[in-house]
């Protein structure tokens, strides 16, 4: 099966800083490849490049053998993205705000049907009706997944989709990554959670300060590394 997603010879330079050093990397469907490292190791700068939102300063990034960009309409009807920032319709409730989204990408009449499927896999049901400011941080992070659940996907980027959550919303979480692979989604997954990374991955990178230092099976990497 080829790739969905490919980076060749990737790297990202801001100014005379590196923030990422040049890497290849490919995503096939139904694969999940996780992304660890501290805090500025170029996690989110590979996921900004693999997702179209900055280009890269050399090397070559591509989606299904074309380069990605976000503003690309078919980008935005096949690749789902969720970044770190919560970002909701504050006069809307949780369901509504999610139906606006499945409207958005074409879902059409199933979109209240997709919104409360997405509400009850993030356990969000009780909150339905609930607005943003009512919600607690780990429930306004439920909620930032579920937009992207509530839509059409083929590519699934998540920078540090654990956080604020509950140990029980892991558990949810890594279930449905799980489950999006079955349904032969590609996933990639920038996390410090190893339990995320032990469960989802097919494959684990390993950054520091830009550069790559491992890639491989996820226990034998994350052992190594005593991550």
């Amino acid at each position: 099966m080829k790739p969905l997603l490919r980076l060749k010879g990737a790297s990202r330079t801001y100014g005379a800083r590196q923030a990422l050093a040049p890497i290849t990397l490919n995503l096939r469907p139904g694969e999940c490849v996780a992304l660890v490292g501290a805090n500025g190791s170029g996690k989110s700068t590979l996921l900004r490049l693999a997702s179209g939102r900055e280009r890269p300063t050399k090397g070559t990034v591509e989606f299904d053998g074309a380069p990605i960009r976000e503003e690309d309409p078919t980008t935005r009807a096949r690749v789902a993205v969720v970044g770190d920032t919560v970002a909701c319709y504050p006069d809307l409730t949780a369901r509504a705000h999610l139906v606006l989204v499945a409207l958005a990408q074409g879902v059409g009449d199933e979109a209240t049907a997709w919104a409360d499927r997405a509400l009850a896999d993030r356990g969000l049901t009780g909150h339905a009706d609930s607005y943003p400011s009512a919600l607690s941080s780990g429930q306004l992070q439920s909620l930032l997944l579920a937009t992207a659940f509530v839509r059409p996907r083929e590519l699934l980027i998540l920078d540090e989709p654990e956080q604020r959550l509950d140990p029980g919303a892991r558990v949810r979480l890594a279930d449905q990554i799980c489950a999006e692979k079955r349904d032969g989604v590609a996933v990639l997954v920038a996390t410090h959670h190893t339990d995320l990374a032990l469960r989802t991955a097919d494959r684990v990178v390993v950054l520091d300060e830009g550069r790559v230092l491992a890639a491989g099976a996820p226990a034998t990497v994350l052992a190594e590394f005593s991550l």
